[in-house]
């Protein structure tokens, strides 16, 4: 099995590298047996009057915690950390793209991390597996003094070697009656380091990768790796110069049962992937 690998585009080894809240306990007061009513309705009557009081409030609480955003988490000291990096900012998507990539970020560090997920989901892709298909992605994506190199490396990633082992043709097709599957999901962001001419980002991604069909010897497989990039400010935006990639961080599998070959080849031809983070 080829786990799904972006490729460092640079030393043609891209196949191997790539690149608490606190609770708040509310304790009500013992209702008591009040068999006769009389005087004791009274007290039931303040008691319900504070129940509903405190309900209120925490109702409150809980809109105004929502409203704060973030996809934060709790740290084991019980203090909260947020994700703001990868929160949404109400800034209006980029419209134009060049080659069905997304272009035009913003020149600011979510114009930064906006261009990196979106360049690794083109760099993840299974265009990168044609010739002429990768070309025209890593010319989008590259800055124009680092193209070669990268054009060079990147070749060398996805040979005819790898094409053979994964089990497509030399165009990057795969056998009758299969699909080949070749997608990089993003799921967070951060930024590394940060100027007005350049930036390093890391990408956090799942990724899925194999062969549907029945006499498929490399079924589609999820995969977990952190991509990091360098990114360089240009007349036309931000471009990218480097590329590395680690695996994890991964998370346990969860209990959801495997499907079959045909149900995720249907859903792959019928849920389109995804070409706009942030």
């Amino acid at each position: 099995m080829h786990d799904v690998s972006l490729g460092d585009g640079a030393s043609g080894g891209g196949e191997g590298e790539y690149g608490g809240v606190g609770q708040t306990r509310t304790r009500l007061p013992d209702r008591g047996a009040d068999v006769y009513g009389g005087a004791r309705r009274g007290r039931s009557s303040s008691r319900s009057l504070v129940t509903v009081v405190g309900v209120v409030v925490l109702l409150i609480a809980a809109i105004a915690f929502a409203n704060r955003g973030g996809g934060g988490s709790s740290s084991a000291d019980g203090t909260r950390t947020d994700a703001a990096p990868t929160s949404a900012s109400g800034t209006r998507p980029v419209r134009s793209n060049a080659g069905g990539i997304p272009t035009g970020f913003a020149h600011d560090q979510q114009g930064a991390q906006s261009a990196a997920a979106n360049f690794a989901v083109a760099l993840g892709s299974d265009g990168m597996f044609n010739t002429a298909r990768r070309h025209e992605i890593v010319q989008t994506v590259a800055d124009p003094n680092a193209l070669n190199r990268l054009q060079s490396g990147f070749d060398a990633d996805y040979s005819p070697g790898l094409m053979k082992k994964i089990g497509l043709n030399d165009a990057g097709g795969a056998p009758s009656g299969s699909t080949f599957v070749y997608r990089t999901l993003p799921v967070g962001t951060k930024v590394t380091s940060y100027g007005p001419a350049a930036a390093t980002v890391q990408v956090w991604c799942n990724g899925l990768s194999g062969l549907t069909g029945q006499s498929s010897t490399n079924p589609v497989t999820s995969s977990w790796f952190t991509w990091t990039v360098t990114l360089n400010w240009t007349r036309d935006g931000w471009k990218v110069t480097e590329t590395s990639q680690k695996d994890g961080p991964t998370p346990v599998s969860g209990d959801n049962p495997v499907s079959g070959s045909d149900e995720i080849s249907k859903a792959v031809e019928e849920y389109g992937g995804f070409t706009y983070a942030r």
